[in-house]
């Protein structure tokens, strides 16, 4: 039984996938090469930031995770001359310089967009107090406070209503059993003559 053929997107989606794959891989060889050549350390963060790549994507492909820790095993060779292994301190701490600088970049990125929006914001609070008056903030506290004691009477009222809604109803329910039974009464009387 032959497996079920995709349809047509799906299969172009598939082979982009693969072409995107395929690019990643070549650059992430010449990215290894590269650091190679220049007796640099061959580790996954380098390699992601220098071929434009994921490190998620580093550890999860099979081949690229080969090309990388191929790399580095040859790298750690025992007929490698002493003096690179000062260059490769000196790189890995130049890489980590390169990091924080990133990170700074983005922090300071990040400050200035913060420190924009607060301006605004400010300058929004500014606009909305310079249009208030001390006369008109005054006669708005009074307005509060005069809404605030109407809608305590209000709930007075409104308890008292219910109150007396509630007395009605039992008084119309003890009225109902009166009638019937003055009705009951007066059959007994009407039937009995």
């Amino acid at each position: 039984m032959s497996a079920p053929a995709s349809p047509p997107r799906t299969a172009a989606a598939l082979a982009a996938r693969e072409r995107r794959v395929k690019d990643m891989l070549q650059r992430i060889e010449a990215t290894v090469a590269e650091l190679r050549h220049r007796h640099t350390a061959v580790t996954f963060q380098a390699v992601a930031r220098k071929a434009g790549v994921s490190r998620t994507f580093l550890y999860e492909n099979p081949e690229a995770r080969s090309l990388i820790e191929t790399a580095r095993e040859r790298g750690e060779g025992a007929g490698r001359p002493e003096r690179h292994h000062g260059s490769e301190a000196e790189t890995a701490w130049r890489e980590r310089a390169l990091n924080a600088e990133d990170g700074l970049k983005t922090a300071h990125a990040e400050i200035r967009r913060q420190r924009s929006r607060m301006g605004q914001l400010l300058g929004q609070i500014r606009d909305l107090e310079a249009g208030w008056s001390d006369e008109s903030v005054t006669r708005l506290v009074e307005q509060n406070a005069q809404l605030k004691q109407r809608v305590q009477q209000l709930s007075q009222d409104q308890r008292q209503m219910e109150e007396r809604l509630q007395a009605a109803r039992t008084n119309n329910r003890f009225q109902d059993r009166r009638i019937a039974q003055l009705e009951a009464q007066l059959l007994e009387h009407t039937g009995g003559s």
